[in-house]
């Protein structure tokens, strides 16, 4: 019985600081832009035009 004298501030400070945190992540814009990351995760910009497949190429310009 007198753990609970120690584990009960101690789950309370825990979960205080897991709320200052989330409020904290949310003040400084983490949840801002869900869906950007996982498009940006499709995107072959890092692969050089010779790997990229024909259908994702950028289309070579012509002088007219």
């Amino acid at each position: 019985m007198n753990v609970l004298v120690y584990l009960v501030p101690l789950a309370l400070l825990l979960g205080l600081g897991g709320l200052f945190a989330f409020l904290w992540s949310l003040k400084s814009g983490q949840y801002d832009d869900l869906d950007g990351a996982a498009v940006r995760v499709l995107s072959d910009d890092d692969l050089p035009d010779s790997a990229r497949p024909a259908s994702s190429a950028a289309p070579e310009r012509h002088p007219s």
